[in-house]
């Protein structure tokens, strides 16, 4: 089994908080400069997809867009 495969393995049995921790930190990683949301910013995004202003994707599309489908 491959050192990825087995920290996968590893990974899944972790709850949903470290699960989420653990892909925050790898992603910042990734990229060293993240863009950071404040609440203002994150209360005009929700805003924005209630009044039909943005769309949001949907999971299909979120996955495609990831690279992933």
């Amino acid at each position: 089994m491959s050192q990825v495969a087995e920290l996968l393995k590893e990974a899944s049995k972790l709850n949903s908080m470290d699960r989420t921790e653990l892909i925050s930190s790898l992603l910042e990683d990734l990229d060293p400069s993240p863009h950071y949301v404040d609440d203002e910013e994150a209360l005009q995004r929700l805003q924005d997809l209630k009044s039909g202003r943005v769309r949001g994707l949907s999971e299909e599309e979120f996955w495609k867009a990831c690279g992933r489908h």
